[in-house]
């Protein structure tokens, strides 16, 4: 091997897609593909195919294709070095010889900045002044294990000592200022514990300082929104979280730091939390990526029902229905873990319910059942909720229980869901629009070009061919991903469609563009008419194209003999074009 590309295919090649997307979610073999349920979307029915003759997976619905490096990045939040090291270590190569080229980016002196301050509030925490904060955490029952895993620090009251060393190091204080760590020349954060905010890799991009003494301040400062860090999209803990929510399969939504701290205490890592901040779209599309067995758990009292109804609701719009642990109302998560142990609160998470059921149960909160009226009113909120859930046998359950509760007649209520289902049924057919033909439908130009560059992938001997007939493809996307086959076709000896795949990675627009081909079911077999037909189907859109710049040529001459040469050229090409 002697580069990076020849390294980076032979860890490719030794290590079976099949085997290693197997490792991650289960597999199940259809014919020659293997399927299974993508992880890229909220999927139920299996919809990712993995072809171990191509190495490349490839979802019916949500259209994630690629190749081993790319599920693994995407699947693992990970970068293409880390996964190419995690990929080596499995088979046993040695990555020695592999030069990477550190990508500059202006956010890495930013990154430089928030880990010396993590450090530096982690060292304040052990000082002599860090004692109070030491003995908080203490009264709090977090030992020194829990505090070195969430690497919690502490800022000394009333000083300037993070901004003056780190413009000593060489930082302005005017990117101290942007970046949310000073103000002017003083520190932003004082007589805080500091919990440090982590990006989906593990990066600090900011900090949460809480309060030890009961004060006027608010509880909680962050860091203020910048450019890395967004309340709205990040989630504290996920970095941790996403490993452990694969291995349980779930993942637990909380509110507050100290509840994922306590829940981890207790040996429960899948969880995360927001930022002081409703749950956003944004949030869930992270969240989606790490599981579809999602469990929200909020405090007990009527603000966390509150927090707990309106987020099931976003899920629900989204199409997941989560599931619900439900704390007595003087209980957070991390009180009753401190009250009543790790095995009650598992036995909470074991004992989830669905969100419908929960919002079906909270209808009932504050409801004077002693009116017939306010009875009547839940009774049909609950049928609406009821109508809601894809599950027969659930809503039978919910009519079921109306029916004995409130002393009604089970066919009553059952009529009454019937026909509340019905006008749903009709409304959504009074408001159903005819579906737009898409502005993407490519012309027979650009289909005959894919097809081509489909058959340049799968038949090598068919790129010669092609390269020999000079053909112009009507788009220059198309012409550079056919340049881009050639030049990797005659660089390596060889072509296939996992080992191209990772060449164009940096090539983001060529890369989309081959993400349809791959995702192209064509025939097997071409014959030597049908690839000619191909051809023939450019040459006349190259025909087209000049017969268009002549008549614009004829347009704009004034000199009668250069206009006749132009249309002589003009007959001509119609000549060869009939």
């Amino acid at each position: 091997m002697n580069n990076n590309q020849d390294i980076i295919n032979e860890v490719r090649r030794k290590n079976d897609i099949v085997d290693v997307i197997g490792e991650k979610i289960p597999l199940e073999k259809r014919g020659k593909n293997y399927f299974g349920v993508c992880p890229f979307h909220d999927d139920t029915n299996p919809s990712m195919s993995v072809s171990r003759e191509k190495q490349i997976y490839t979802c019916f619905s949500c259209h994630a294709t690629g190749n081993i490096f790319t599920f693994l990045m995407n699947y693992e939040h990970k970068e293409f070095n880390q996964v190419l090291s995690d990929l080596a270590n499995r088979v046993g190569i040695t990555l020695s010889g592999f030069k990477t080229k550190k990508v500059s980016t202006k956010y890495d002196e930013w990154y430089k900045i928030y880990d010396l301050a993590n450090k530096y509030y982690q060292n304040n925490l052990l000082s002599k002044e860090g004692e109070g904060a030491r003995e908080y955490l203490k009264n709090r029952s977090i030992d020194d294990d829990t505090v070195k895993e969430f690497e919690i620090g502490y800022s000394l009251k009333e000083r300037d000592d993070l901004t003056k060393l780190l413009t000593m190091k060489g930082h302005s204080v005017d990117l101290l200022n942007k970046i949310g760590l000073s103000s002017e020349d003083h520190d932003i954060y004082n007589s805080r514990l500091m919990f440090p905010l982590h990006d989906l890799n593990g990066k600090v991009i900011g900090f949460s300082g809480r309060i030890i003494n009961n004060g006027k301040q608010n509880k909680y400062l962050n860091t203020k929104e910048t450019e890395l860090f967004k309340k709205g999209k990040l989630l504290y803990h996920y970095h941790i979280a996403k490993e452990e929510a694969r291995v349980k399969k779930s993942v637990i939504i909380m509110e507050g730091f100290m509840d994922i701290i306590r829940a981890s205490t207790a040996g429960i890592k899948n969880t995360v939390a927001t930022m002081g901040t409703a749950l956003t779209k944004d949030h869930i599309k992270e969240i989606k990526r790490l599981s579809n067995n999602i469990i929200l758990c909020f405090d007990g009292d009527e603000a966390g029902v509150k927090a707990t109804l309106t987020s099931g609701e976003l899920f629900k719009s989204e199409g997941i229905e989560v599931k619900v642990i439900s704390l007595p109302g003087e209980y957070d998560p991390d009180t009753y873990i401190l009250k009543n142990g790790k095995d009650a609160f598992q036995g909470l998470i074991d004992n989830a319910i669905y969100f419908s059921d929960f919002k079906i149960k909270s209808l009932s909160r504050n409801r004077n059942f002693a009116s017939s009226e306010e009875k009547a009113n839940y009774i049909h909120e609950v049928l609406e909720e009821a109508s809601k859930i894809n599950d027969t046998i659930r809503t039978e359950i919910i009519l079921k229980n109306l029916a004995k509760r409130f002393e009604i007649g089970y066919n009553t209520l059952e009529k009454s869901f019937k026909e509340l289902v019905n006008n749903k049924e009709i409304k959504k057919e009074v408001i159903a629009t005819p579906k737009t033909t898409s502005s993407k439908k490519k012309d027979k130009y650009q289909k005959a070009s894919l097809n081509i560059i489909y058959y340049m992938l799968n038949k090598q001997d068919i790129i010669d061919v092609v390269e020999s007939e000079h053909l112009m493809f009507p788009t220059e996307a198309l012409r550079a991903l056919e340049s881009e086959i050639v030049y990797f076709y005659h660089k390596y000896g060889f072509i296939n469609e996992a080992d191209f795949y990772t060449y164009l990675t940096p090539k983001e627009e060529l890369l989309n563009l081959l993400n349809e081909v791959l995702e192209m079911d064509l025939k097997t077999t071409l014959t030597k008419e049908e690839l000619f037909d191909y051809f023939k189907v450019i040459r006349e859109y190259n025909c087209k194209k000049a017969i268009n710049s002549l008549e614009e040529k004829i347009r704009n001459e004034n000199d009668p003999v250069m206009q006749v040469k132009y249309a002589e050229e003009i007959r001509k090409l119609r000549i060869g074009e009939s």
